[in-house]
């Protein structure tokens, strides 16, 4: 087969969107200069792209506030801007639920070696992935919540945490919460206006359908102030030697990805012009219809929450008989398919799903389609057949 059918968008999504290419090498060659650097017209007009940008994405996220919006490279460097920036003289017990990424507990288990904090889990059913409130609400009055670290969209499972719930539960001691957005903004409409988060990270290459090397915070916070983590130039004030007070230029030491920025700003649009609506519902059918074509296989299991409503876009599995590394590459060598195999930088997910061999990853987007679903459902048939 000489069409690729590329299925690993829980990583990155591609193809992005035409206008994404096109945005990108159209500014980077004419305006691709230091943005806030120097007065001249091209950084100016670089520095308006990323002011526009932070101004669309605070609108997409329900902030209105450009201000609110801190950019970084990536979405790992992000949660280590949070994470390191706060006062851990202050925290005692941090929760993170058992779907998190690497980028919150690596990076937690680092913190952990220097402060003397617990980390605790806010436990779900494997059976059902439904939050335990019966064990947690007394553990939440025992051990009160100082942070509290959450995925919005497991990237293993594909299931979104009911954050509304778990926001509600630990508000009784009015933690610091930070919620990881990499696998849902663009993809589930968000508005954090509504919602008691101080911090919510987005990567521009996953499902906001933008380019590597631009991610960030949106700063939502009204009883934190980040200390600084990374430092250096900012292009005003240099004689200072301390970074700025207020203001973004406090976070985005070093001179900007102007070229991502441009990407990110023309996927935003293609977002707002297709609809967040349109978009889930789209991925959302196509991944009703690949779990219901697995579910016709018995050698397959599964790994989904029995709300359904509560699930999108990634469907892991195993088959047995076969690791799931060996899935991957037959499918890849064989068949052109890529998918991912493993633990997916999700440390606890195996010991949730009692299956520390790692599972199979099918994650999709917008620009899949059936076709490519009966092409996968295909060559998994004909490995079993074998």
């Amino acid at each position: 087969m000489d069409k690729t059918i590329y299925l690993d968008n829980a990583a990155t999504t591609f193809p992005k969107p035409e206008c994404v290419y096109t945005f990108m090498d159209e500014f980077y060659r004419n305006y691709g200069v230091n943005a806030g650097r120097s007065g001249y017209k091209l950084s100016k007009k670089a520095s308006e792209i990323i002011q526009e940008t932070r101004t669309e994405l605070s609108n997409l996220v329900g902030v209105n506030d450009q201000r609110k919006i801190i950019f970084t490279p990536s979405a790992t460097i992000a949660i280590n801007q949070v994470l390191y920036g706060l006062d851990w003289s202050k925290i005692r017990n941090v929760y993170i639920s058992e779907f998190e990424h690497n980028a919150i507990a690596r990076t937690l288990h680092h913190l952990s070696k220097k402060f003397n904090f617990k980390i605790h889990f806010l436990k779900f059913s494997p059976d059902t992935f439904e939050i335990n409130t019966k064990d947690l609400a007394p553990k939440l009055i025992n051990d009160k919540p100082d942070l509290v670290c959450i995925s919005h969209i497991s990237n293993v499972t594909g299931y979104i945490l009911p954050i509304e719930q778990i926001i509600e539960m630990v508000s009784v001691s009015s933690p610091i919460i930070l919620l990881d957005c990499a696998q849902s903004i663009g993809l589930v409409d968000i508005d954090l206006s509504k919602l008691d988060i101080d911090f919510a990270v987005f990567a521009g290459h996953k499902t906001l359908y933008g380019p590597f090397g631009v991610a960030g915070i949106v700063n939502n916070s009204k009883k934190v102030k980040l200390s600084e983590f990374i430092v250096g130039g900012t292009g005003s004030d240099s004689t200072n030697l301390d970074m700025p007070s207020d203001g973004t230029l406090r976070y985005e030491a070093g001179s900007y990805n102007i070229q991502a920025i441009a990407g990110l700003n023309a996927a935003i649009k293609w977002i707002e012009e297709t609809k967040t609506n349109v978009i889930y519902r789209k991925e959302k059918e196509l991944t009703d219809y690949l779990v219901n074509k697995l579910e016709e296989i018995e050698e397959i299991q599964l790994y989904l929450p029995k709300d359904r409503d509560r699930h999108i876009g990634i469907v892991s599995f195993n088959i047995d008989g076969y690791s799931s590394q060996e899935v991957a590459s037959i499918l890849d060598r064989d068949f052109n398919i890529s998918v991912r195999a493993g633990h997916h930088c999700a440390p606890y997910v195996g010991r949730f799903l009692n299956t520390n061999e790692g599972v199979v990853r099918v994650s999709l987007s917008y620009f899949n389609d059936k076709e490519d679903v009966d092409i996968l459902i295909e060559a998994l048939n004909e490995i079993l057949w074998r």
